[in-house]
């Protein structure tokens, strides 16, 4: 295994193969040991490298990430942006290049302020604090990309019980911990006190995570509503067609007035495919309708108002009518997908940076909650559901989540699945329930622990029945947030800064 830590070709080879790893131990796949194994290698790839050395197999081990686990992007650009293929493949390749960047820092701080080989026990505690730091600054830079986090593959794992006490942050913490401790347990041998702590820390998350699994951190509140969710199945190419809007709205509308009586109708995103002030007489429609049922019709549909200066502004979101009020406009965007970087050097440039959608602003922070049938809804739409953090802060003042999606933009691939995957971990963490409603799947509703009971099949028309239960008190996450874990870690990080820093004048 010494050509695993020695620089060269060889060492670089095996942390891209690492890194593609990972998605295994990912939605749909989810061989969550696999997510140790990859970790490990990493940690026992950067031990004797040079800064610069580990910059270069850092990066090989982010591109073989995102190259096995986001490669789905090039569906997007290809099928959707129409984009020839050598351009889709060059424009997914620099994507899959560019993220593998995060993971050549993190190499190159571990290697050049952090690591501490004489110390194997600080050593590991400080590369679980480094890997957390780099998912988190993952997640925030440039809007951020928190997608594959190690985190994610223990939704049905041992540590999943871990999820409402630190979120999906201390699971790749512990992740992380664990799978340095595993590369060390030889070094550790030599003193036993040490050894001791180091099992101890190894033992201890999983025996936790197995204890706290389906613990009920919340209780119900009130009476469970049924809820109808329309999944249209609307191919993407016709989305976003003129001529195709009627038929699209004469769908939903169907689909609703065909359906058994229920609480809450839940239309996916963008399920009106024009500004809502030009649909007002349908929705007006559709309000009497719900309201006849007495239930709450809630659907996506762009939103126009005007700013501070009387300038328009677009917004992709989600409107209530019937028994109940609000619109939500969509804060986290989608890169190129709603809004397009440097716009004024990038338009024009290929039909890819002119996609529908494209010019949406970003919703305001402060948004009070749509409310149905009496209860507070935090209300996702579509990438919002993969930031832990700010879904958190919207899921605290709720009673019931909500994401809506069009995952059509991504085929068949293996994106949408893990799109799920990311939403059951907020439930999870939340502690409670999740209706999940798509354009053509996965639509489910998923309790509080993070299961799906009940589903639609992908690339089908339909309506999902089931029953949701509104919930009450919050999971120590929700109240806590990741303010705990960020301290520990920061602790864990300037400790080993300054041991670095002592060992280097000695």
């Amino acid at each position: 295994m010494h050509w695993i830590t020695r620089p060269g070709w060889p060492g670089n080879l095996a942390a891209l193969a690492a890194g593609a790893l990972t998605p295994l131990a990912l939605a749909p796949f989810d061989l969550w040991p696999l997510a140790l194994l990859s970790i490990a290698l990493l940690y026992l790839g950067l031990r004797d490298l040079t800064p610069r050395q580990a910059a270069g197999r850092g990066w090989c081990y982010g591109f073989g990430l995102f190259a096995a686990g986001t490669s789905w992007v090039y569906v997007s650009i290809h099928d959707y942006g129409a984009a020839s293929p050598p351009l889709a493949a060059f424009l997914t390749l620099g994507f899959v290049a560019g993220l593998g960047l995060f993971f050549a820092l993190a190499a190159w701080l571990w290697a050049r302020w952090l690591r501490r080989v004489e110390a194997p026990l600080a050593d590991a505690l400080a590369f679980a604090a480094l890997w957390l730091a780099q998912e988190a600054f993952r997640g925030w830079f440039l809007t951020g990309f928190p997608w594959l986090y190690a985190g994610y593959s223990q939704l049905d794992g041992p540590l999943a019980g871990l999820a409402p006490l630190g979120g999906v942050w201390l699971i790749s913490f512990v992740l992380a911990l664990c799978a340095a401790l595993l590369v060390n347990l030889s070094r550790l041998r030599a003193r036993k006190a040490f050894l001791a702590v180091g099992l101890a820390l190894l033992a201890t998350p999983w025996i936790a995570g197995l204890a706290l699994k389906d613990h009920p951190w919340t209780t119900a509140s009130g009476a469970p509503l049924k809820v109808a969710a329309m999944q249209g199945n609307v191919p993407q190419n016709l989305k976003w067609d003129p001529a195709q809007l009627n038929a699209q709205l004469v769908l939903y509308r169907d689909l609703s007035f065909n359906a058994a009586p229920t609480d809450l109708i839940v239309w996916p995103e963008t399920a009106v495919p024009v500004l809502k002030e030009q649909a007002s007489g349908y929705l007006a429609m559709m309000e009497r309708f719900a309201r006849e049922r007495g239930a709450a019709l809630i659907t996506g549909v762009p939103i126009r108002q005007a700013n501070e200066r009387g300038e328009p502004r677009y917004y992709n979101a989600v409107s209530v009518v019937g028994e109940g009020a609000g619109d939500y406009l969509k804060q986290k965007l989608v890169p190129f997908g709603e809004y397009v970087p440097l716009q004024e050097l990038l338009r024009g440039l290929i039909a890819f940076f002119d996609l529908p959608m494209s010019d949406f602003a970003r919703g305001d922070a402060e948004q009070p909650l749509l409310q149905a049938k009496g209860l507070n809804i935090a209300t996702y739409i579509c990438y919002e559901v993969v930031y832990p953090e700010f879904a958190a802060s919207l899921a605290a003042q709720s009673d019931l989540l909500l994401t809506v999606s069009n995952d059509a933009w991504f085929g068949t691939s293996i994106g949408p699945l893990q799109h799920l995957q990311m939403a059951q971990m907020r439930a999870l963490e939340a502690g409670r329930w999740m209706i999940r409603a798509t354009n053509n799947g996965m639509t489910v509703l998923i309790d509080p622990f993070g299961r799906i009971t009940a589903q639609l099949p992908q690339f089908e028309r339909g309506v999902l029945y089931g029953e949701v239960q509104p919930m009450q008190q919050l999971t120590p996450y929700l109240q806590w947030r990741a303010w705990p874990l960020a301290l520990l870690c920061a602790l864990l990080l300037g400790w080993a800064l300054l041991a670095s820093r002592v060992a280097r004048t000695v």
